[in-house]
């Protein structure tokens, strides 16, 4: 495993980057495509499908187990947090075409507003990656408890794009980027306003072999 650390936009927010993560990829595909077809959810914004890894999920379940037991220290010391809890695990699949999108999914987006609530994405095949943004017209990087209404009223009042957000628009600055490389995790604060990048000629097929698979993880430090 390769390590950095990188600090993005204003509030020099941490985003951690492993490399090799893993080192078995084609056997973890194996894992999810074994457990297709995904269902739609359990997020009803979320632009695909996704299949909540249960304990009773053995391969799949000892995959993430092994992932957080070896990726722990950079959680740790990414995030200034002692130990931490996994809250939910899936393997997702970005599907729905750019003309079904909803407002919500037009737009970068925040899992919680919670600082010690951290995403762990783990890329099983390479894509163009995750993007962070800047909200223009308040500053908003990170969502918290305080800014949540702000935000929220500004991206009612100022409308949604086209498809999805793949760079800058006058609603949104990108303040900086991961590519996503098979066996790459990047791990953030959940609260960051992030969205995948999903170019018009992304192939979108729910197909776990063929489409856009990554593992998304998330836990709470403490």
């Amino acid at each position: 495993m390769t390590p950095r650390r990188e600090l993005v936009g204003a509030g020099r927010h941490p985003v951690v980057i492993v490399d090799d993560a893993s080192g078995r990829v084609p056997a973890i595909v194996d894992m999810a495509a074994a457990l297709a077809p995904f269902p739609k959810g359990p997020n009803p914004h979320y632009p695909g499908v996704r299949r909540v890894i249960e304990d009773s999920d053995a391969a799949a379940f000892g995959y993430v187990r092994d992932l957080l037991e070896e990726t722990a220290p950079f959680i740790a010391g990414g995030f200034d947090v002692d130990a931490f809890d996994l809250l939910e695990a899936s393997f997702s699949m970005v599907t729905a075409a750019p003309a079904t999108l909803s407002a919500a999914q037009r737009a970068p987006h925040f899992d919680s507003t919670d600082a010690n609530y951290i995403a762990v994405l783990h890329y099983l095949t390479a894509t163009p990656g995750t993007a962070f943004y800047r909200q223009r017209s308040t500053g908003i990087e990170a969502v918290t408890p305080a800014t949540y209404d702000r935000f929220v009223t500004t991206v009612r009042a100022e409308g949604a794009g086209d498809g999805y957000i793949v760079a800058d628009d006058d609603r949104f600055e990108r303040i900086g980027s991961v590519e996503g490389k098979a066996d790459r995790l990047v791990i953030y604060q959940g609260r960051l306003l992030h969205s995948g990048i999903i170019p018009a000629d992304a192939v979108l097929s729910a197909d776990p072999r063929v489409g856009r698979l990554t593992t998304n993880i998330f836990v709470r430090g403490r």
